[in-house]
């Protein structure tokens, strides 16, 4: 595939961008980059980690710099954290030189992922209500993805297969 842009995976947490992502960057023979795996090697921290022990800002600025470095390479497949697209120079560099895919999912499957999973800092802080919200904020951001996949009654490998018809 004669690809020059990276192909972005975006959405909240919990939607899948990694399990897309890696499947996307299989069948396609690309190198996958899941910028939150890339944080935790390089700060030889979880997330978590670096959130309850440095905070949400340094963890941002440090998603911002990585994001950005990553961003810059070609013909990758990377998944964003679920909030790197609410950054402004990221959402900037995503929109002007890559093709991005906003992984939709409805707001209940969305929270069940998130509340029954340990290793989302902000799914053990916020409540449902705040989970909504935020969830609603971000939507106004995600949806200036070049795509918008709606990952509702979608298998993974039908995920896969949508992302790959819309580059060919």
């Amino acid at each position: 595939m004669n690809l020059k842009k990276n192909l972005v995976l975006l959405g909240m947490m919990g939607a899948g961008k990694s399990t897309i992502g890696t499947l996307v960057s299989q069948k396609l023979n690309l190198d996958f980059i899941d910028i939150d795996s890339v944080i935790e090697k390089e700060s030889r921290m979880s997330i978590v980690e670096i959130f309850h022990n440095n905070g949400e800002n340094f963890f941002r600025d440090l998603e911002e710099k990585i994001t950005l470095k990553n961003l810059s390479l070609k013909k990758k497949v990377i998944s964003i954290g679920g909030g790197a697209f609410m950054n402004q120079n990221i959402r900037n560099e995503i929109i002007s030189n890559n093709k991005s895919f906003w992984l939709y999912w409805d707001s209940n499957t969305l929270i069940n992922r998130i509340k029954n999973n340990k290793n989302r800092p902000l799914g053990e802080k916020l409540n449902e209500k705040e989970l909504l919200d935020l969830i609603a904020i971000r939507s106004k951001l995600y949806i200036k993805a070049d795509h918008k996949i709606n990952c509702n009654k979608l298998t993974k490998p039908e995920i896969m297969n949508k992302i790959i018809e819309l580059i060919i």
